[in-house]
């Protein structure tokens, strides 16, 4: 099979474009940086360098493919994030569309049912919608992820200069959380097989609380003290733009905890059933998390 991958070499796409060309398909990789190109072809497959947001490079990159990998970046720019994301989708789905591709899975989030109150899930939110209005010729797979748990790296340096590990939500509060490999698992099946219209799947590994991860975290680090923390929303917020985050992003992310106490973003996960497909389970991630905390 000829197949398009998008997100560059990114925690889920390298690993995909390696299951894909070790099943023997010719792969052409989509990035925005020109330098990742030798590292593209490295692995074995073609680069192709542009714009997720250009209708006519992406077309011509899809053209002759046999299915098609779209993804989206968590933020798109530093303002009206929401709005490029879903602009981006359209360009995905004309160019999926002009290209004559028939076989497409979309990365997305949990959460992105709902139609408000889960903050940079909403874009993705909007390009589900976007794919099932449009491509109706198409069988599209939507692969709803839940947290990934390379996140829990960006904690590491608040517990270590002021011991707190948390979010604005409870520490109660149950939540998906999603290791990468499982998920590049999962869509490299799903580009290799035919699809039936538009699907959607959720790819989770594990269901944790936040009470039950700072034992897990606090265990591997020899921080048996280590709790949840709750922390209050504007205390959220201006933590993210002290560290130089852009004030939408930084919104946006508070409004994500927000719809995680609220229940809005686990909601549909839960409802329909909370299956765990994924085989990395968070205790095998703490030895991960174990060392980076240690080495870096």
């Amino acid at each position: 099979m000829k197949i398009t991958t998008t997100g560059s070499l990114g925690n889920v796409a390298k690993p995909l474009v390696q299951k894909l060309i070790a099943a023997g398909h010719e792969v052409t990789v989509i990035s925005t940086k020109a330098d990742k190109a030798s590292e593209i072809e490295t692995l074995g497959a073609k680069a192709a360098i542009g714009s997720i947001s250009d209708t006519t490079f992406l077309t011509e990159a899809f053209k002759g493919a046999d299915a098609v990998y779209t993804m989206m970046p968590p933020s798109m720019g530093p303002a009206n994030m929401i709005e490029n994301i879903a602009a981006a989708g359209k360009a995905y789905a004309d160019a999926i569309k002009a290209a004559g591709v028939k076989r497409v899975v979309m990365l997305s989030s949990v959460g992105a049912d709902a139609p408000a109150g889960t903050g940079p899930v909403g874009g993705v939110h909007r390009v589900e919608q976007i794919f099932q209005e449009q491509l109706t010729d198409v069988n599209v797979t939507v692969v709803r992820s839940g947290f990934f748990y390379v996140n829990f790296f960006r904690d590491i340096p608040l517990i270590r200069t002021r011991g707190i590990f948390g979010n604005n939500y409870s520490g109660d509060d149950k939540i998906g959380f999603t290791h990468h490999d499982d998920l590049s698992t999962a869509i490299a099946a799903e580009l290799q097989r035919e699809g039936n219209g538009f699907e959607v799947k959720y790819v989770v590994s594990d269901v944790s609380t936040g009470n039950q991860l700072a034992s897990l975290f606090g265990r591997a680090i020899g921080k048996p003290e280590l709790t949840w923390t709750e922390i209050p929303d504007e205390q959220l917020k201006q933590g993210m733009l002290s560290a130089g985050l852009p004030p939408e992003l930084a919104g946006l992310i508070t409004e994500l905890g927000q719809g995680v106490r609220a229940g809005i973003v686990m909601n549909d996960f839960f409802a329909k059933g909370g299956a765990i497909t994924g085989k990395i389970k968070l205790e095998q991630f703490a030895g991960n998390f174990k060392a980076v905390y240690f080495n870096n």
